[in-house]
């Protein structure tokens, strides 16, 4: 068990320092972070929240998975780490489809390897 937790189906209306007084009542919260569109600044809809201790963090999702916060019932589970990437972006390189050419005109293509 590991002491971040994932908080999802927040209000987007909820900020760091009510979801610390909230899990506060769990145990010691060593970390608060509401995620945010970049753009915007607006609240996504979810947060990490990390815990002191495993054993507050076991008591934190049983107090909270499901609680009502604002209408919503929170879903609170263990953070799963961000799966890596293998870099690149999984589209072959840009390879293939570029180049200038007008209608009728000769082209050279690469070959699809």
């Amino acid at each position: 068990m590991g002491r971040k937790l994932y908080v999802g189906n927040l209000p987007y209306s909820i900020g760091e320092a009510e979801l610390q007084d909230l899990f506060g009542k769990a145990g010691a919260v060593e970390s608060v972070r509401v995620m945010r569109d970049m753009a915007t600044g607006r609240a996504r809809g979810f947060a990490f929240v990390e815990m002191a201790t495993d054993e507050e963090a076991q008591k934190a999702i049983s107090e909270f998975n499901e609680y009502d916060l604002g209408g919503r019932a929170l879903a609170v589970n263990e953070a799963r780490p961000k799966p890596e990437h293998s870099g690149g972006s999984g589209f072959g390189g840009g390879r293939g489809k570029g180049g200038s050419g007008g209608a009728g005109g000769s082209r050279r293509r690469e070959p699809r390897w």
